[in-house]
């Protein structure tokens, strides 16, 4: 019964998670804003423009806020770090101002004011990684440039605890929230099943005044963000190596008829170097005769003494083959 309760979990409560609902309190965004720029904000500064269905990902989850002049987008990742994130952050800075500019005013000509954007990346996944690192925009394009005309950076920060960034120190709840990872981490070293390495960390959090504050205000429905967000490691790990074999499976398929097409193309080859018609070549191999016909033009094109693959490449780049 219980697993049929969480197979029907909707997408959006598969999206919330302990560290958007954290920091989606003004107290705690005040926090984290004046750790990342150096500058105190109150709480009432705050002002919140999450998008929805922009960048949400099962294993990453999303905030953004403006306070004072800038707008801080920020996302989450749990395992191995998008480096699509500056394209996925363009978009989304793009949806944002639409919704912090009111469209009308974009047809005069006077400037509008708008708050200097900053990006994050808050990396606490598994695999070895930076203490810091930028991922640029400008690093996916096609042609480089010194100087391009649109660039975004994208700060990533490690903030699993044993790296021991200078912002931990600076935001307490951000370390709360690092430190129970950690604590869920240790536990699955000691080879506790996920469930039982978040209810222990959970109760070492009770015995050490961490989230203290997040659990009484959240109550039952901050722990069940804690128990879903981690829980869902289980199913994805479970999708992910379905995908794997899926794709394991495509490409055998795909290795078989490319395989099959140059064995073709081998036998026609050695038929016409003994001068065989097409028909003729068609009805020994038993195969299509305008398949055939294309293949027979393709080798006397490349000439007779070509190799297969290059037959096959010039056929490949004419028309997809069968």
């Amino acid at each position: 019964m219980e697993e049929s309760k969480e197979t029907k979990r909707s997408n959006r409560e598969l999206k919330a998670s302990a560290f958007t609902a954290l920091f989606s309190e003004p107290e705690n965004a005040a926090q984290l804003y004046a750790a990342l720029n150096g500058v105190e904000v109150s709480p009432e500064d705050i002002r919140f423009t999450t998008l929805e269905g922009v960048l949400f990902l099962a294993r990453k989850n999303d905030l953004a806020f403006t306070a004072g002049n800038r707008v801080l987008v920020i996302s989450e990742h749990q395992s191995t770090l998008n480096e699509n994130m500056p394209l996925r952050s363009v978009i989304y800075f793009g949806r944002t101002m639409e919704q912090l500019v009111e469209k009308r005013a974009l047809y005069r000509n006077r400037r509008i004011p708008i708050p200097t954007p900053e990006f994050f990346v808050f990396y606490n996944g598994d695999a070895p990684f930076p203490t810091e690192k930028i991922l640029r925009l400008s690093d996916a394009y096609l042609e480089k440039s010194p100087d391009p005309m649109l660039e975004l950076q994208v700060k990533v920060i490690n903030i699993n605890l044993p790296e021991n960034h200078a912002l931990l120190k600076k935001c307490r709840p951000l370390y709360e929230y690092s430190w129970f990872i950690q604590r869920i981490r240790e536990r699955l070293g000691r080879n506790e099943t996920r469930d039982a390495a978040v209810t222990g960390a959970i109760e070492d959090c009770e015995r050490e005044g961490i989230l203290t504050d997040f659990v009484r205000r959240h109550g039952s429905e901050a722990v069940n963000m804690l128990f879903t967000q981690f829980n869902m490691d289980d199913a994805l790990e479970v999708r992910y190596e379905e995908g794997r074999e899926e794709g394991r499976e495509e490409g055998k398929k795909a290795g078989r008829i490319e395989g099959g097409t140059r064995k073709i193309i081998e036998q026609v080859l050695r038929k016409r170097q003994k001068g065989k018609i097409p028909e003729t070549i068609a009805e020994e191999l038993e195969e299509d005769i305008s398949f055939i016909k294309r293949i027979c033009a393709t080798v006397e094109r490349c000439g007779l003494d070509a190799d297969i693959e290059t037959i096959y490449r010039s056929l490949e780049a004419e028309a997809p083959l069968p």
